[in-house]
């Protein structure tokens, strides 16, 4: 008899359910976020489950890999694609885990990419890194705000980072409180900046490029580190088999409904992977400054409609001419990037 398993996975606790192949329920549990309690309840069954379903939303990694290396066969949900009759009146968290095991034993559960654990330590290096670049940006903004708004002038990246004691104050006119806000943004900034280059340090000295995303490095506006936040977070190429799902994946494609030639509403426009997409939006700023054909295509569509379009525009061509370039193993063409 085959038998088939679904875990519905939440922050404190996580329900089991077992069914045969006449979706008849053979176990169903509520059990603790215990590797040892699962392994335990699943263990009478283990020659008769053909598959497990995790269906979660963050915090999957210790089981999924606790049951991987205990030897069952696991499916992780792409939650997003599963999808449930609107107009049932009750649900729980034992229906859910009986529609994924009702899916698995189907052949058409909707199922994601479970990244390698011997490379997720690396990976999520360098998404800690992203997180502290984005709060060191917020820093900035901040201190060219007050600035900005108490003198009526521009302050740049460089300035605040030459700020000391004196322009501090005279930045503020003397001012105690506005010297306090600025100081503190100050401290938290370089704080910011001292991590980030731990954080890139250790990075580099954990990781290199594979052989096949060495190209990546012909792409103006990519470096070592994004080079290397682009082959972690995509994974295996072969995950992409057209260069479409490949730019949605890195949210550079637009979510919109259209039918008789008008707009009808919008999908999930965060479906897809925000480390990938800030990487490729970080890439553009990059390439608009290096990058002579890239800043004509940016200006044009500036002109057309702001900045903020313009550079996820850019980010969108990147993303395409990266496939290209690591399914072909090619130099980047940026005539072909952005005729």
């Amino acid at each position: 008899m085959k038998l088939y398993a679904a875990i519905d996975l939440h922050s404190n606790n996580n329900v089991l359910v077992l069914i045969d192949e006449n979706d008849r329920i053979i176990l169903e549990k509520k059990l603790p976020n215990e590797l040892s309690a699962v392994l335990m309840h699943l263990a009478p069954f283990k020659d008769a489950v053909e598959a497990i379903a995790v269906e979660s939303t963050f915090n999957w990694y210790w089981l999924v890999d606790g049951l991987m290396e205990a030897g069952y066969n696991l499916k992780l949900v792409n939650t997003v694609a599963v999808k449930t009759y609107s107009g049932l009146k009750y649900t729980s968290d034992e229906h859910d885990a009986r529609h994924l095991a009702h899916l698995l034993r189907l052949g058409i559960l909707p199922t994601g990419y479970i990244y390698p654990k011997e490379e997720r330590g690396v990976r999520d290096l360098l998404r800690k890194r992203s997180q502290q670049v984005r709060c060191r940006t917020a820093q900035i903004l901040s201190i060219q705000n007050l600035v900005s708004r108490n003198t009526g002038k521009g302050i740049s990246t460089a300035e605040i980072r030459k700020l000391d004691e004196e322009a501090v104050s005279r930045l503020c006119a003397g001012e105690p409180t506005r010297m306090m806000a600025l100081k503190s943004n100050l401290a938290v900034l370089r704080c910011l900046d001292e991590q980030v280059e731990v954080l890139e340090s250790a990075v580099l000295a954990q990781a290199k490029l594979k052989p096949s995303f060495e190209k990546l490095l012909t792409v103006d506006g990519i470096g070592r580190i994004l080079g290397l936040t682009i082959m972690y977070e995509a994974g295996s190429m072969d995950r992409f088999k057209k260069v479409g799902q490949f730019a949605s994946y890195a949210r550079c494609v637009s979510s919109s409904r259209w039918s008789n030639d008008k707009k009808k509403g919008e999908g999930n426009r965060r479906n897809g992977n925000k480390y990938l997409s800030w990487a490729f939006v970080e890439a553009a700023h990059f390439a608009v400054r290096y990058n002579e054909p890239a800043r004509r295509f940016f200006q044009r569509k500036q002109a057309k409609r702001n900045k903020i379009v313009a550079t996820k525009a850019v980010a969108h061509k990147l993303a395409r001419a990266c496939y290209h370039i690591l399914r072909d193993q090619t130099d980047f063409n940026e005539a072909m990037a952005f005729a």
